[in-house]
Parts: structure tokens; C-alpha cells; sequence
């Protein structure tokens, strides 16, 4: 995983519980890198995992709801990071069906050795969009809390509905997101 998730989801635990919570989970983790990283440096997925478990013990939150509200933070921060990446005049539904083709790809100009989840997109009218996740990394809860986010910076009324594929062990997600329109 590219090591942004990490700086991120570190000051989404400081801001959120507290330098000290950072500073335990860490520990409890015994990582590698003893919790160093770098935005631009690359490191295990199972240290992320290690971190979200810890703080799931830590602070009694289950890991699928750490993952959805830290996918909400690190939407807000990749708006902030790159703000080429969110034109005005683009909502919801358009830019969602772009993460494969536009983001992803520029991500990968960006960090060409990044990892990402494949997300296949369709458009079943106007104001529908399915999304299929599908990564090894069985992190839908986070992609649900990213997609979340950018609901709510688009400011749109878009109702979401996650179906998780059964016997894929959460490595494929189906996201179905309807606008309503006032």
C-alpha cells in the first residue's frame, strides 16, 4: 500500500482519538517500520491491517466502521492533496465513473508501482451508477466510506447500497448509487 494511507489513517487517529491512541496502536502492532512512514513510499498491506485491528481493540469500534469513517477522511485529504482531480462543475455519479479510467490512471502516473482496487463501472440511467470493487485486499468498507465522501463533497442527495459478492471474502463489492432528485 502506498504509504499516504498510512500517513493519513496515523493523523485520522491522532485528530480523531488522540497522539497517544497513535502512539499505542503502533506499538501493539510491532511493525517493521516501527510506524514510520512516507507518502510516497510503498509498504505491506498487513501492517494497515495490524493498525486498524489494534485500534478497533483500542478504542471498541468495529474495524468495518474505522474503515468507512477513515475512507471519509482520506477522501477530504486526497481533495485537498489534489485538487486538479475535482473539477467544479463534475458531481457524484460522473466522477465515480471515472475512478478506473481518470483517477486511477493518474495515480498511476503519480506512483506507478501503487496497487489499487479495479473498480467496473455502469450506468443504468441517469441517476444510477453500479460499481463492482474487486481487490485482494478485501477493503470494501473503506471504499465505502471513500465513496461516502465524495457524496458529501459533491453535496448531492445519493442513496448508496453496498452488496458484498458471498464466497469472495469481501474481495468483491457491489456499490449501487441512486441520486435523488429534488
Amino acid at each position: 500500500m502506498k504509504g499516504i494511507v498510512f500517513t493519513e489513517f496515523l493523523e485520522m487517529v491522532e485528530k480523531t482519538f488522540s497522539p497517544e491512541t497513535a502512539d499505542q496502536i503502533i506499538l501493539a502492532s510491532e511493525l517493521p517500520h516501527g510506524g514510520a512512514y512516507t507518502a510516497v513510499g510503498t509498504y505491506p498491506h498487513a501492517e494497515m491491517v495490524s493498525l486498524v485491528v489494534h485500534l478497533s481493540e483500542v478504542s471498541a469500534t468495529p474495524v468495518p466502521d474505522l474503515l468507512r469513517t477513515f475512507g471519509r477522511h482520506l477522501f477530504s485529504r486526497f481533495v485537498a492533496l489534489y485538487p486538479a482531480f475535482f473539477p467544479s462543475g463534475m458531481d457524484t455519479l460522473t466522477f465515480l465513473a471515472g475512478v478506473e479510467t481518470h483517477i486511477h490512471a493518474e495515480v498511476l502516473k503519480l506512483y506507478p508501482d501503487a496497487q489499487l482496487p479495479r473498480f467496473d463501472t455502469r450506468r443504468a440511467g441517469e441517476d444510477e451508477l453500479v460499481m463492482d470493487y474487486r481487490s485482494d485486499r478485501a477493503m470494501h468498507d473503506l471504499a465505502e466510506g471513500l465513496i461516502h465522501g465524495c457524496i458529501q463533497h459533491f453535496g448531492e442527495r445519493v442513496h448508496l447500497r453496498k452488496e458484498v459478492v458471498d464466497g469472495t471474502g469481501g474481495t468483491c463489492a457491489r456499490f449501487v448509487l441512486r441520486r435523488e432528485r429534488l
